[in-house]
């Protein structure tokens, strides 16, 4: 990948302001990821494939979805695809849970409430050893589309959070939903 910034409308921050936005961002995705597992310990995993009367969704998939973003986001997008990836992620799963993908309208022949948990939990951790190692040169490679905030690495550890709170948000709704209590 090119090294020099990509053109956009908006500049790309200077290393040092990139370099805080990353640290800062590290935390809002710790926080998010904290409140979405409150939210899963809340909600007992023979739901998480019920969909709410007039819902769409599932907190089965939110989970998967969760853990296919942001291993696109924390993983592919910071180091490319590795052969080991096709095991953590595989082609079917990422086609489920992935941008566009439906949620199954039940468990059968899908990884189990626990499985999901343990992908979404694994995944984060590789996700945040990935972050630790990252040369904060790298925040300002360009990435190809689609990207969301600005299109280099730094904007994809950005938008994680973000996207997260989005999600744990649908997560809490569904769990409303499904007549369960609020969390907070």
């Amino acid at each position: 990948m090119s090294q020099t910034p990509p053109s956009s409308d908006k500049p790309l921050p200077e290393l040092s302001d990139a370099i805080r936005m990353f640290e800062a961002a590290r935390g809002q995705i710790e926080f998010a990821r904290q409140y979405t597992l409150e939210l899963l310990r809340a909600t007992p995993m023979d739901r998480w494939f019920e969909i709410p009367p007039g819902g769409v969704s599932h907190v089965a998939w939110q989970v998967g979805h969760l853990a296919v973003s942001q291993y696109g986001l924390l993983m592919f997008r910071m180091r490319g695809r590795r052969p080991e990836d096709l095991d953590l992620i595989k082609g079917r799963f990422r086609k489920t849970y992935g941008r566009g993908g439906k949620p199954p309208e039940s468990s059968e022949g899908q990884p189990t409430a626990e499985e999901l948990l343990d992908k979404l939990n694994r995944i984060h951790a590789l996700a945040s050893a990935e972050l630790d190692e990252l040369d904060p040169a790298e925040l300002l490679v360009e990435i190809d589309m689609p990207y969301a905030v600005s299109p280099c690495k730094l904007g994809a550890v950005l938008f994680c959070p973000i996207h997260e709170g989005l999600h744990a948000g649908q997560i809490g709704m569904l769990r409303r939903g499904l007549g369960l209590e609020s969390v907070r």
